[in-house]
């Protein structure tokens, strides 16, 4: 439900980073003929994105095989050339990953996480961007604090 919902704010103009992960992994599956263009890190999704004869480009840096996801100073590098109108992310607890996402943000006109409840209330080790950078679709928001700081979307409110 998430994904889905996620899809809907894409529009045909939109130059859109999608970030390696499952959540954003999922938005790939309801992508329907668009005229976007999409930039990833993600080794799965670039397949994904193409078998779909949707329009994008991987980046390249460090394979990080766990994730299936480039990483790295490269990584991040590769993204200076590119301004998003929009980036879709998932959490990360780890240091190099939180790089790319941190990049994206900070090319991205709006950027929008992919967060289920599970996600919140949670100490990690990074921080890719604070808060107020993104805005967040959600599941259902287990904690009204968040609401004060950003935009939030529960697509499946108790």
């Amino acid at each position: 439900a998430i994904a889905r919902y996620a899809v809907n704010m894409i529009n045909d103009d939109d130059f859109i980073f999608i970030d390696a992960g499952t959540s954003t992994g999922w938005m790939i599956e309801y992508l329907e003929s668009t005229r976007a263009t999409f930039v990833t890190n993600g080794i799965a999704h670039i397949k994904r994105l193409m078998n779909k004869g949707l329009r994008a480009y991987m980046i390249g840096g460090l394979g990080k095989p766990v994730t299936e996801s480039t990483v790295g100073a490269d990584a991040v590098n590769n993204m200076k050339m590119f301004n998003f109108s929009k980036c879709f992310l998932g959490t990360t607890v780890d240091v190099e990953e939180a790089l790319v996402k941190m990049e994206a943000v900070n090319r991205s006109y709006a950027s929008v996480v992919l967060a289920d409840h599970t996600k919140f209330d949670k100490v990690t080790a990074v921080t890719f961007a604070g808060i107020k950078k993104a805005c967040i679709i959600t599941d259902r928001l287990v904690n009204d604090k968040y609401a004060d700081a950003t935009v939030i979307k529960e697509v499946m409110k108790e």
